[in-house]
C-alpha cells in the first residue's frame, strides 16, 4: 500500500512540477495573444472563418488532442518542442516523463531509504525530457545566432542584385544551413499561402526567440512601412548581429571560472559520497540512519541547490 501511495505522490508532484515550469511568461502570453488577434481578426482566415493555417497537433489521437489541449501549460510545451526542432508530440513528453519519474522513484525507494530524496530523485527523472528540450531548443538558437549574419548578408546582396524581399527570404532558405534554412523555408511558405510579410515575420520571431533575429524582423517591417535602403540598413544589421556574437564570445571566456567552479561544486559532493562508500558504507551509514544525519543531507542538499542558482545569476550577463 505504501508504494501504491508513493506512485501516485510521484505522479502528481512530477505533474505539477511539469506545470509550473511550463507556465507561459507574461511576455509570451502578450505575443501569443496578439498573434492569436492578428490570426482571427486580420489574415490567415478566408471569408468563410476557415484559416489558412494548418492548426497544430498536441496528439496523434484526436480525442487526447481535445483533452490535453485543455491542460494548463500544454501549448507552451508544444512551442518548447516545435522551438526545439523536435518531432514529438506532447502526450509523448508527459508520458515519458510521468514515467521516467514512476520508475526513478520506485527504484530509489528500493535502494536509498530516505523518503524525501527518492521524491526528488523522480522529479528530476520525471522532468529530464524537459530539461533535454530546454538544452536542445538553446544549442538550435545559438546555431541560428552564429548562421544569422551569413544570412543578412545574403539577403542584402540579393537585394542589391535587384531581387524582391520574398525572393531573397526563399534564397535565405535555400542557401543557408539548418536549422536556420528551414525557419526561412516555413517563412517563404507561409507566405506563399497567403500570409502577409509582416504576420510571417512575426511567426518567424515566435518560432526562433532570439534578440538577432528580432532585429532582422524589425529592419524589414521598418522599411516597408518607412521606406529606405533595405540593402544598407540590413548590412548595418549584420555588423550588430557579429559584434553581439563577439561579445557573448568574451563574455564566455570571462565567465569561465565560475561556470567551471558551479560544474565542480555541484558533482564534487557526489562524487566523494560514491567514491567513500565504495570504499567503506558503513563511513557514511550513519547520514542516512542518524535523525541528525537526515537533517545535515537535506540542508546541505538546500544550500548546494542555492549555491548553483547563485553562481549562475552570477555568470548570467545579459547582452
Amino acid at each position: 500500500m505504501a508504494g501504491v501511495f508513493l506512485f501516485v505522490v510521484l505522479l502528481i508532484v512530477t505533474f505539477g512540477v511539469l506545470l509550473y515550469f511550463l507556465r507561459p511568461t507574461q511576455t509570451e502570453t502578450a505575443v501569443q495573444q496578439h498573434l492569436t488577434n492578428i490570426e482571427a481578426n486580420r489574415i490567415g482566415t478566408a471569408e468563410d472563418g476557415t484559416t489558412i493555417l494548418m492548426p497544430e497537433t498536441l496528439s496523434s489521437l484526436p480525442w487526447l488532442d481535445e483533452l490535453i489541449r485543455e491542460l494548463p501549460g500544454s501549448l507552451a510545451l508544444a512551442t518548447l518542442i516545435r522551438q526545439a526542432g523536435q518531432k514529438w508530440h506532447v502526450t509523448t513528453v508527459i508520458v515519458t516523463s510521468l514515467i521516467a519519474a514512476a520508475a526513478g522513484g520506485w527504484l530509489a525507494s528500493s535502494i536509498i531509504p530516505l523518503d524525501l530524496l527518492n521524491i526528488a530523485i523522480a522529479i528530476v527523472l520525471g522532468i529530464s525530457p524537459y530539461l533535454y528540450l530546454l538544452i536542445a531548443r538553446e544549442m538550435r538558437f545559438r546555431r541560428c545566432d552564429a548562421l544569422l549574419p551569413e544570412a543578412i548578408d545574403l539577403m542584402a546582396r540579393g537585394l542589391r542584385a535587384g531581387h524582391a524581399v520574398p525572393a531573397v527570404l526563399e534564397m535565405v532558405g535555400q542557401e543557408t544551413a539548418d536549422p536556420l534554412a528551414s525557419e526561412f523555408q516555413t517563412l517563404h511558405e507561409q507566405m506563399n499561402l497567403g500570409l502577409p510579410l509582416r504576420e510571417a515575420m512575426l511567426n518567424l520571431v515566435d518560432r526562433v526567440p532570439r534578440d538577432d533575429m528580432r532585429f532582422l524582423a524589425t529592419a524589414i517591417l521598418l522599411q516597408k512601412e518607412t521606406g529606405g535602403n533595405l540593402a544598407q540598413i540590413l548590412d548595418k544589421t549584420a555588423a550588430l548581429a557579429r559584434e553581439r556574437a563577439r561579445l557573448r564570445g568574451q563574455l564566455r571566456i570571462y565567465t569561465a571560472q565560475g561556470r567551471i567552479t558551479g560544474w565542480i561544486l555541484c558533482f564534487a559532493p557526489f562524487i566523494m559520497f560514491g567514491l567513500i562508500s565504495a570504499v567503506n558504507w558503513t563511513y557514511e551509514k550513519a547520514l542516512f540512519t542518524d535523525p541528525t544525519g537526515l537533517r545535515i543531507v537535506y540542508a546541505g542538499l538546500f544550500m548546494m541547490v542555492v549555491g548553483i542558482l547563485v553562481i549562475r545569476k552570477i555568470i548570467d550577463i545579459k547582452i
